[in-house]
C-alpha cells in the first residue's frame, strides 16, 4: 500500500540544511495497522504529509496505491487524496461553517455522489461514530472528542483505501481517547489500511508494525 524510497526532507536556511527526515524506507502491505512513534520534533507528522501528497519530499519517492507521489501535480494529489486517502488531523480541521453532516459530506461532494448516496452514507459514517444527535450542529458547539469523531466520519466518507492519523488521541481525556480507540479497532477489523502517529499506548497495542522515528531518521521497526 505505502512505500517509500529514500525519502528526505530539509528546509534551507541560509545555507544550513535543516533536516525533518533523512534517508527513510520503509514498506507497509495493505490491511495492516501501523503505529509511528518517537518523540516530538522526530519527523511523525511530515511522514504522514508526505505519505498523504500534503507536503512534498526535497528527494527520494513516494508510492501509495501504487501511484508515484513524488512528481505529481497538485491537481492530481487533491483528487488522488479525496479518493485514496482518509487523513485525521491533531487539530481536526473541520469546516467552521458547516454542520457535522455537511463536514462529512464534503468529500463526497468533491468527487460528485449522487445526493441520494451520500445522504445515506453521511447517516452511515454519524451512526458508526455516535454522534446522531449532532448532525445538524457545527464545529463550534461540539467538545474536541466530538470533532475528533466527525473528522474521523469525514475521512471515511469516500471509503478511502489507506487512512492516516496524526495523534488522534493527543488532545482528548480518557473517556474520549477510548471512543476514538474504538473507532481504530473497528478500521483494523474491516481490514483498512491505517497508519497512525501516537504515543498512545492502547493504540500501538493495535498494530501489526511499529515504526519508530528519532531525529528525522527510521530508528526501529517493530513487527
Amino acid at each position: 500500500m505505502v512505500s517509500t524510497k529514500g525519502l528526505e526532507k530539509y528546509y534551507l536556511l541560509g545555507t544550513k540544511k535543516i533536516h525533518v527526515l533523512r534517508d527513510i524506507n520503509i514498506s507497509i502491505p495493505k490491511a495492516q495497522f501501523i503505529v509511528v512513534g518517537g518523540q516530538s520534533g522526530s519527523g511523525k507528522t511530515t511522514l504522514l504529509n508526505i505519505i498523504s501528497g500534503i507536503d512534498r519530499a526535497t528527494a527520494g519517492d513516494v508510492t501509495v496505491a501504487g501511484e508515484s507521489l513524488t512528481s505529481r501535480d497538485e491537481e492530481f494529489l487533491s483528487d488522488f487524496r479525496c479518493n485514496h486517502i482518509g487523513f485525521v488531523f491533531q487539530s481536526y480541521n473541520l469546516v467552521s461553517t458547516l454542520t457535522v453532516a455537511e463536514n462529512v459530506a464534503f468529500p463526497m461532494e468533491w468527487t460528485r455522489k449522487p445526493s441520494q448516496e451520500i445522504e445515506a452514507r453521511v447517516t452511515e459514517l454519524i451512526k458508526t461514530v455516535g454522534l446522531e444527535h449532532r448532525l445538524k450542529h457545527f464545529p463550534s458547539q461540539l467538545s474536541g472528542g466530538e470533532q475528533q469523531r466527525v473528522a474521523f466520519a469525514r475521512a471515511l466518507a469516500n471509503d478511502p483505501e489507506l487512512i492516516l492519523a496524526d495523534e488522534p488521541t493527543g488532545n482528548l481525556d480518557a473517556k474520549n481517547a477510548a471512543k476514538i480507540l474504538e473507532v481504530l479497532q473497528l478500521l483494523k477489523s474491516k481490514g483498512k489500511t491505517v497508519i497512525v502517529s501516537t504515543h498512545d499506548l492502547e493504540i500501538r497495542r493495535l498494530a501489526d508494525q511499529v515504526i519508530i522515528l528519532k531525529d528525522g531518521k527510521l530508528a526501529s521497526t517493530d513487527e
